[in-house]
């Protein structure tokens, strides 16, 4: 078979299911066979697979937690699942949980699965295609790079929930749920969370998996934004009614056309402004800035606040009947410090994605990496740990992203003598004499200064003005020692 064919791993504990699978894959692809999900995984680190079909009853593990697991190592390859439930509603919620492309049904025709592998292949290499055109948009002209960035977010919008990365146990599971129930059903809805959590990216997500996902979708937010221009773009304008205008310009709701608007920041709302939104969601009714017609939208109407309103309305800083119209549903995200378990998978991801940009060669990030970074609390969220990623990537000298390149302020924020991701409690919040904060700030800068210096205790012991049996005192009376994945220097 020519190694020149798209790879296919097909996995089921039935012989005579796996041959013939074989025989209608075979002309067309490079096929590779697995009786169980470890023999699946051992296959998937040796070879190069842009699609897996896996049949669901196996010993052992199931088809979707082999393919969930295949999904956070190897997110690209494409999965298709086999099954005989084509009657279970669980089932089908667990199919779309675990982000599987594709399902089909017993018995299947060889027609059938040609097809539907066919289709796979193609998405794997059209995620290929965005991968590749990210650099090239680095040395493109203008109208290439144009046509070559609305290539790419048309396919990153076409991946919707997909896009809203998470682990399994991740507490962002429940809000997706909700989302994916809600996204086919056209009333408003309302997304609370600090900023930086990624409340775009869900409001997307839900525009592309509704009825109105061919439609488009904009995002406007509110904060800093005075009435007049918030109207304008919101709205639009007539001509002459604000300075630089020449000509009628559409607002958002009349681009949209049958799309969705994202609203994010509408707590920042002026009063005048939240009577206007009240009405575009009550009668789907605006008038544009200087114009006295009323123009109807029949854009759904998706909002962001950074803050609880409820709080707000109950002060009188927030109408009361725009809050209950917003929330037919309320959703909320959580802040990154509540999804530790995601922050590898995220880090991964914003770590691919600078190396793209950058045209860096980067292998990943190391063990004691990952746990300093889960250690953290994140109070810029998603926007801080993707920067974060990216300036170690351009510090990184290896290409495993180590410890010793993350920001001082973040390895000093978690304990030094844990192997688990325990982290230090915040400087202006500890209690105690002088002499037990002073001991705390001095164990902190100990963790930090060893790390960043991988565990060289003379380059550590010189930075800090210590003799190397002053230093050795002081981790010996902290129980400081070297992290598992980091080697101790002299």
């Amino acid at each position: 078979m020519s190694t020149s064919l798209p790879t296919i791993l097909v996995v089921d504990d039935e012989p005579h299911s796996v041959a013939a699978m074989r025989m209608a894959l075979e002309d067309d692809f490079h096929v590779l066979e697995a009786s169980d999900a470890a023999e699946a995984w051992r296959l998937m680190e040796e070879h190069w697979v842009q699609v897996v079909v896996s049949d669901q009853r196996m010993p052992g593990k199931t088809g979707i937690e082999l393919l969930t697991e295949i999904r956070d190592r190897w997110p690209d390859t494409v999965r298709i699942i086999v099954t005989g439930y084509t009657e279970t509603a669980d089932m089908i919620q667990a199919i779309n949980a675990a982000g599987i492309y594709q399902f089909i049904t017993k018995p299947w025709h060889p027609d059938q699965l040609l097809m539907a592998v066919k289709n796979a292949a193609r998405l794997f290499e059209l995620a290929r295609d965005h991968e590749r055109m990210t650099l090239e948009m680095r040395y493109l002209g203008t109208a290439a790079s144009a046509r070559t960035e609305e290539r790419r977010r048309l396919l990153q919008a076409g991946l919707g929930f997909e896009k809203v990365l998470r682990g399994p146990n991740s507490p962002l599971n429940a809000t997706i749920a909700l989302a994916r129930h809600f996204a086919s059903f056209d009333v408003p809805v309302l997304i609370t969370g600090e900023p930086g959590t990624g409340k775009t990216d869900l409001a997307r997500a839900m525009h592309y998996g509704s009825l109105r996902a061919d439609r488009p979708f904009y995002e406007l937010n509110c904060a800093g934004l005075g009435d007049e221009a918030l109207q304008a773009e919101l709205f639009g304008a007539r001509r002459g009614a604000l300075p630089g205008v020449t000509q009628t310009r559409a607002g958002l709701l009349q681009k949209a056309d049958r799309g969705t608007v994202f609203l994010n920041g509408i707590d920042t709302l002026s009063p005048a402004m939240q009577v206007a939104v009240l009405r575009v969601v009550t009668e789907g009714a605006f008038q544009p800035f200087g114009a006295h017609e009323t123009l109807t939208t029949h854009a759904r109407l998706i909002a962001g606040t950074h803050r609880e309103l409820r709080a707000r309305v109950a002060d009188g800083r927030f109408r009361s009947d725009l809050y209950y119209a917003l929330q037919v549903t309320e959703l909320t995200m959580p802040p990154l410090r509540a999804r530790s378990e995601d922050i590898a998978l995220l880090a991964e991801r914003y770590l691919h994605e600078a190396a793209s940009e950058h045209g860096k060669a980067a292998r990943g990030l190391a063990p004691a990496a990952i746990a300093f970074l889960q250690a953290y609390d994140w109070p810029g969220n998603l926007p801080e740990l993707r920067n974060e990623v990216t300036r170690m990537l351009i510090l990184a000298q290896d290409m495993t992203l180590g410890a010793d390149v993350i920001s001082r302020h973040i390895l000093q924020s978690r304990d030094p003598r844990e192997e688990e991701h325990c982290s230090l409690p915040d400087l202006s919040q500890l209690e105690g004499t002088l002499k037990d904060r002073v001991e705390i700030m001095e164990m902190r800068i100990l963790g930090e200064t060893l790390t960043r210096l991988k565990w060289n205790k003379s380059r550590a012991a010189a930075e800090l003005g210590l003799s190397r049996v002053g230093l050795r005192a002081k981790l010996e009376r902290y129980g400081i020692e070297p992290h598992a994945a980091i080697s101790e220097e002299d």
